[in-house]
């Protein structure tokens, strides 16, 4: 009898903890920072993937309040460039994953996974979904940027 009760203490926990998290995945924030702090793509320097062309990671010396979010430089210039031109930097639909939002879904934007194309930066979830974003980008981006006008209006 008492297992009876801890496996539906359990479940219980289980269920009440999903829904939280569906719950937030339903309200969705202009600029995806993650669970569990406020750092914008994870805290990696965006004008780093248009200068530099990789992913760098930001310095807390470098930090910027943008958006609600923070977002993190790796210099004082780096800070500098996007300060001027927040929009040219920031990642396309506040930096969720491009191919979940070309379904009309939020997935977390991954800062390794990551393709500037027509000056514009996209992040995916993973390598896999990267590769097949990147088969058919354009088919992707125009219907990512329509699920995401939509999501901007709620």
């Amino acid at each position: 009898m008492n297992m009876i009760k801890l496996n539906i203490k359990r479940l219980y926990t289980l269920v009440v903890v999903l829904a939280f998290f569906s719950a937030s995945a339903q309200a969705t924030e202009h600029i995806y920072t993650g669970y569990f702090n406020n750092k914008a793509v994870s805290g990696y320097d965006v004008t780093a993937y248009f200068d530099q062309q990789e992913a760098v990671e930001g310095s807390s010396k470098y930090k910027l309040a943008y958006k609600g979010a923070d977002w993190y430089f790796a210099s004082q210039s780096n800070l500098d460039k996007f300060t001027a031109n927040p929009e040219k930097y920031a990642p396309q639909y506040g930096g969720y994953c491009a191919w979940a939002m070309s379904n009309n879904k939020t997935a977390p934007g991954n800062a390794p996974f990551w393709t500037i194309y027509n000056d514009k930066l996209y992040l995916n979830y993973d390598q896999k979904v990267l590769d097949t974003w990147r088969a058919d980008k354009e088919q992707f981006i125009k219907k990512a940027d329509a699920n995401w006008a939509n999501m901007e209006k709620e």
